[in-house]
């Protein structure tokens, strides 16, 4: 199978999985000959959601075969194991998994086209409860341990609760993968799959031919014993009409009567305009082709405009034209038939349009525009406004951050006023000692860093779960589930 099939059948397969067909995606993933790594890491994923773990455990084997570094086939092979109750090979499998990850937090597969982040501190959550299948608790515990130092904000509660399993000798829920998470084709790769024509059709760009559709090569021609002595001279200039001239610049047009041309391109001019415009021949297309009984109008305003009307038309039709192209209110603006520097001519609804329209020279008229300040001002005053809101918007939202922050400082004084409880059971003031069973640390000031086997000066009772007491001469907080309290103190 080429390279092209594979990948056509694999962007087919990941777009079964959008829309939910996953049985319809297996069985394309299924068909590829020869898959790589990552498309049998996603054939092992549809069998383990399918709960077919025999296939599924052969799938990964040829992912890892063909990529013995993708940290995330060794994962799901792991949990393979773990469903089929092999405790041992599912502990190897994640042991492998975290040693690919070679120190790091984590590792996001995106670049490779999963949208995936593989987190160290789940790959220790699986080898702890492999190992608490195996009946190894303590060993779970220092994994979980362990992973605190890999640990994230989203995945505190995760090993927190699974810590607190283990101490109760209680099993717990592994991390998994979503199941919609798929080895995906590269973007660039699946686009060059549809076929480009780069060449085009050809087709008859200008001839002396009327109405000329030949698309191809000459034939040849026949050979004569009195032929031209010289060149022949070209007749191609004959048939059009006009001065030949050659573009120097692009000009884009912005109305049906105009024409588009590029530098280096040969136009007819066929009349010459007193406002520097003129009419031409272009690709046998003149520029009023359609547009004998209209009459172009130039407008002068902050930048120019050009556009097409009917000769003719009243002051209102002209009007709403160029209210339209200046995307201004009509009433805003004021039209006059001469410069400003000839003294302004008003036009209003009483102006005698038809001496307007007599006064076109070769079908064009110029006119001069000019907008209300009220306008600007008035858009000003909204704009102000609206920032005005924007202000009060954002106000609000402040003072809705300062209530949320306090409440957090009374919730912060009310632990702080537990933290003041004394011990229960504890009324002579007797001091109370406890051993720790295992080392804690932690980057808050407020934490108590301790090392195993120390022995802890017990203060205060914060709640089930934390004690305050004093180590080495520092003071803090602590997880009550990492001492030994005295029979005798409980």
């Amino acid at each position: 199978m080429s390279f092209v099939d594979t990948l056509r059948q694999w962007d087919e397969a990941v777009a079964c999985v959008d829309k939910a067909h996953l049985s319809q995606a297996l069985e394309i993933l299924v068909a590829i000959q020869e898959p790589n790594s990552k498309i049998s890491f996603n054939i092992g994923c549809l069998h383990l959601n399918n709960q077919d773990l025999d296939a599924a455990e052969k799938a990964f084997d040829r992912s890892i075969g063909k990529d013995e570094h993708l940290a995330i086939a060794f994962f799901q092979r792991g949990i393979t194991f773990y469903k089929k109750e092999s405790y041992e090979e599912s502990f190897a499998d994640f042991q492998n998994a975290f040693k690919r990850l070679r120190g790091n937090q984590l590792i996001d597969y995106k670049a490779l086209g999963l949208r995936h982040k593989l987190y160290a501190c789940e790959v220790l959550h699986n080898m702890a409860l492999s190992q608490a299948h195996l009946g190894h608790w303590k060993k779970a515990q220092e994994h979980l341990v362990a992973a605190l130092n890999y640990n994230t904000e989203s995945k505190l509660n995760l090993i927190d609760r699974a810590l607190q399993s283990t101490l109760k000798q209680n099993l717990f829920k592994p991390a998994t993968v979503p199941a919609a998470a798929m080895f995906r084709p590269n973007k660039n790769h699946v686009a060059e799959l549809e076929k480009k024509d780069y060449l085009g059709k050809s087709k008859v760009v200008s001839s002396i031919i009327p109405q000329d559709a030949f698309s191809g090569f000459a034939p040849l021609q026949p050979q004569v014993e009195d032929g031209p002595t010289g060149p022949k001279a070209p007749e191609v200039l004959r048939a059009f009409e006009g001065e030949p001239h050659i573009v120097r610049f692009e000009f884009v047009p912005k109305t049906s009567g105009e024409l588009a041309v590029v530098p280096g391109n040969i136009v007819f001019v066929l009349q010459k305009g007193a406002d520097n415009w003129v009419s031409v021949v272009f690709n046998e297309r003149a520029a009023d082709d359609g547009e004998s009984s209209a009459c172009i109008v130039k407008v002068h305003y902050i930048f120019n405009l050009a556009f097409h009307v009917t000769c003719g038309s009243p002051y209102a039709t002209l009007l709403e034209r160029i209210s339209k192209k200046l995307q201004q209110p009509g009433d805003s603006i004021t039209l006059s038939c001469t410069s400003p520097a000839a003294g302004l001519t008003v036009m209003d609804a009483s102006t005698d349009m038809q001496a307007v329209w007599s006064s076109a020279n070769c079908g064009r008229i110029t006119l001069w525009c000019d907008v209300k300040k009220k306008e600007e001002v008035k858009e000003k005053e909204e704009e102000v406004k609206e920032k005005e809101e924007e202000v009060k918007e954002k106000e609000e939202e402040v003072k809705e951050k300062k209530e949320e922050v306090k409440e957090k400082e009374e919730e912060v004084k009310e632990k702080v006023e537990e933290k003041e409880e004394p011990l229960k059971d504890n009324p002579g003031g007797v001091q109370v000692h406890v051993i720790a069973l295992h080392s804690y640390e932690s980057p808050n000031p407020e934490d108590l860093t301790f090392s195993q086997g120390d022995t802890i000066l017990l203060l205060a009772k914060v709640n089930q779960d934390w004690f305050e007491g004093q180590c080495n001469g520092d003071t803090g907080i602590f997880p009550a589930a990492f001492v030994e309290v005295p029979a005798d103190a409980q």
